[in-house]
Formats: structure tokens, C-alpha cells, sequence
């Protein structure tokens, strides 16, 4: 059931970085400007939000079936990112995006809840899988964008076409676990309930410092490996090698084997040991990174790779310590809450590092996103001294 519902997040999350895997044909078709080509991947975070706002305040993940608000909201987002392929202004490509994000707040929490009704004691695995897959299918339109045969049109086709295949997935063959969370009415101080958690607050403050690099991290790689194969420190959209968009998947795609590992020493050592050795890692790839810019592709491809590695082995951890600080009948809202909260946060980060570019080039870029894993370590720093639980849930 986890490898289910693991391929169904890798086949449903393809929808988030469509348009960026096909911004360089976008920005052709459309003569994106260089902030509109952020604007490709930051509509889809301000949809998400609005739509993780809309399914925590309405009570959605704890009043509706898991399985049916999956389906649904992969099937929708299927239809949605189809007008990508069709947009004839960046008006109409920013609002297919939006949607497309809002529809992703049906699928990415759900999934998370699903996982961890299967597993108690190894709920740090089950869903440390789920984000891996969620990964891995944020960066399969990166690999399809490493062919030259693909167009924009077909980029979205197939990512589209992977999210339908996952709502069948999960709408015909997935069933809770024994350890289903109970559904309850709609109450409209749950959300007051979930922040009055001082757990869920720490973990939230660690889960923010780890959201305000991954995104941008995500999103602008590919860019920074181009260009740092080009040698040119102020090109947001260059048209790279196949061999620099294959290293671009590969430092995406790598963090799914970071949440397995992820998964695996959380359920040994406790979550925010966990995330506390994963955040230090990731802060230190921030600082060095730009240090390889315009080297040796064997000098830059290792620490992206180590950072693309540990900068999500984290984030799975998160969520698994938000599952165990509010009372079961809230699980469904506080997860939501939580992820709408961190991908407010990733619309500023990803829109601050083109304008960084323009002024000071990618030397020095990704050494400023370190400040957001640096304040994530103080709040896991106080949710481990405090009386909360860190290890798995006995």
C-alpha cells in the first residue's frame, strides 16, 4: 500500500514543475521576461497556499475521504495544467499554474495522511517515502526537458496524462490502514487547536527554516548548473547542455533516496535529531555552492548532488512530528496548515534569487538561503530540549 500510494505522489506531483522544465520554450513562445519566468513556478506555490488555506479552514483533510479528495484534486489538476500547452500570454499561463497549485493541496497532504495509516512505530519510512516520491515527480519534467524532441505541448501533455493515471491509482485500489485517523464534523476552532500545540509550533519553525531553500533550490538549479557550464553569472534561462539538464533532474531526484535515508535514521535516532544533522548539511552546501560556480563540472556536480541529497532528507520528519503533536481528530488540518504556511514562505525566496542574480550574479545567491536552515536549527534546538516527542510514536 506504501508503494501505492508512493507512485501515485510520484505520477500526480509531475504538475508542479511543468512550467519550469518548459520555461525556455515558454519564455520563446510567450517572451517571458526573466521575473515572468519566476512567476512560471511561483504561481503554482501561491495556488498551493491559497489552496492548503482553503482545505485546512474548511476541515477538508479531516472531514472528506483521503482517497476521494486525492482523486479528485489530481484529476482537476490534470485538467488545469492542460491550458499551459494552450496559453497565448503569460496571463493565461501564470493563472493555469495558480490552479494547477491549488489543486496539488488535494493531493500532497492526503498522501502524507494516507502513509500514516499504515504505520505507527515506522511512521518516519512511510512517509519519508511519500515525499521522496513527491520529489522524484517534481523533477521527472526536468528529465523530459533533456530531450530535444519534447516541445512545451508535449511536456505538459505527459505531465497531465501522470496525474489522471494516479487518481485511478489511488481511487481504485487504495483503503486505509488500521491506524486510520478518525473523521469528525467541521469545527471551525480546530485550526486555533492545531496552533495552540507548542510542539506543532516548533516544528513549524524548523519546517520554515527547511522551506525557505528547498524551493528556490529546486526551481533554480537547473538554471545555475547552465549557467555555471556557460560561465555566465547573470543568465536566469540559458539554454544548457543535455548533460547540464540531466545533472538538473539528478540533484532534484537525488532527495528521493535522501528521504529514505531520511525515514530510516528518524525511526532509529528520534525526527529532530534527524532534521537537526540534515538542516546544519544543507546550510553548509548553501555557503560552499556558490564557490564552485563556472569549475570543473566535477567539482560542482558532487555538492549539489550532497545538497540536493540532505536539503529534503528533512522535510518528511517535519510532518511526521506535526502528526504526533495534535490530537489524531486534528492530523488532517495541522498537516495542511503546516505546508500552507511553508509555501507561503518559498514565494518570496524563489521571486528574491532572480533579482540577486541581475544584481550580484549566482556566485552568490544560494549563500543567502542559508539564513532560513540556520533558524530552523534554533527551533529544532528547543523542540529537542523540550518535553515533546522527537523519536517514533510508541
Amino acid at each position: 500500500m506504501l508503494a501505492l500510494v508512493a507512485t501515485s505522489v510520484l505520477l500526480g506531483m509531475s504538475l508542479w514543475f511543468a512550467g519550469s522544465a518548459a520555461a525556455p520554450g515558454l519564455r520563446t513562445a510567450l517572451g517571458l521576461t526573466d521575473s515572468q519566468v519566476g512567476w512560471l513556478t511561483t504561481s503554482v506555490q501561491l495556488g498551493f497556499v491559497f489552496g492548503t488555506a482553503f482545505v485546512a479552514i474548511a476541515n477538508l483533510a479531516d472531514t472528506v475521504a483521503a482517497r476521494t479528495l486525492f482523486a479528485t484534486s489530481a484529476i482537476a489538476g490534470a485538467c488545469v495544467n492542460l491550458g499551459l500547452a494552450f496559453a497565448s500570454s503569460p496571463g493565461a499561463a501564470f493563472t493555469s499554474r495558480f490552479l494547477a497549485g491549488a489543486c496539488l493541496a488535494g493531493v500532497y497532504p492526503p498522501a502524507m495522511k494516507m502513509a500514516a495509516t499504515w504505520f505507527k512505530e515506522r511512521r518516519g519510512l512511510a512517509v519519508g517515502a511519500i515525499v521522496g516520491a513527491l520529489t522524484v515527480g517534481k523533477a521527472g519534467p526536468y528529465l523530459l526537458a533533456a530531450s530535444p524532441l519534447l516541445d512545451v505541448r508535449t511536456i505538459v501533455f505527459l505531465a497531465s496524462g501522470s496525474a489522471i493515471v494516479a487518481a485511478a491509482i489511488v481511487g481504485l485500489l487504495y483503503r486505509d490502514g488500521p491506524h486510520a485517523f478518525p473523521a469528525r464534523p467541521f469545527d471551525a476552532a480546530r485550526i486555533r487547536e492545531v496552533v495552540a500545540s507548542r510542539p506543532w509550533r516548533l516544528a513549524l519553525g524548523g519546517y520554515l527554516g527547511h522551506m525557505a531553500e528547498l524551493y528556490a533550490y529546486w526551481t533554480w538549479i537547473p538554471a545555475f548548473l547552465a549557467a555555471s557550464e556557460l560561465r555566465d553569472s547573470h543568465a536566469l534561462t540559458p539554454a544548457g547542455s543535455t548533460a547540464s539538464q540531466l545533472l538538473g533532474f539528478a540533484v532534484i531526484a537525488v532527495g528521493g533516496a535522501g528521504c529514505i535515508w531520511g525515514g530510516l535514521v528518524a525511526d532509529r535516532i528520534g525526527r529532530a535529531q534527524l532534521a537537526y544533522r540534515a538542516l546544519a548539511i544543507s546550510a553548509a552546501c548553501c555557503a560552499l555552492v556558490g564557490l564552485t560556480f563556472g569549475r570543473s563540472p566535477w567539482l560542482v556536480a558532487p555538492v549539489a548532488l550532497i545538497w540536493g541529497f540532505f536539503i529534503i532528507a528533512d522535510s518528511a520528519q517535519f510532518s511526521v512530528l506535526v502528526t504526533e503533536s495534535v490530537p489524531a481528530y486534528a492530523v488532517g488540518t495541522a498537516v495542511t496548515l503546516q505546508v500552507s504556511l511553508g509555501f507561503l514562505l518559498t514565494t518570496l525566496t524563489v521571486q528574491v534569487v532572480p533579482a540577486v542574480v541581475r544584481l550580484a550574479g549566482w556566485p552568490w545567491v544560494f549563500a543567502l538561503l542559508a539564513v532560513g536552515p540556520l533558524l530552523g536549527i534554533g527551533a529544532v534546538r528547543r523542540l529537542i530540549s523540550s518535553a515533546a516527542p522527537t523519536g517514533p510514536a510508541r
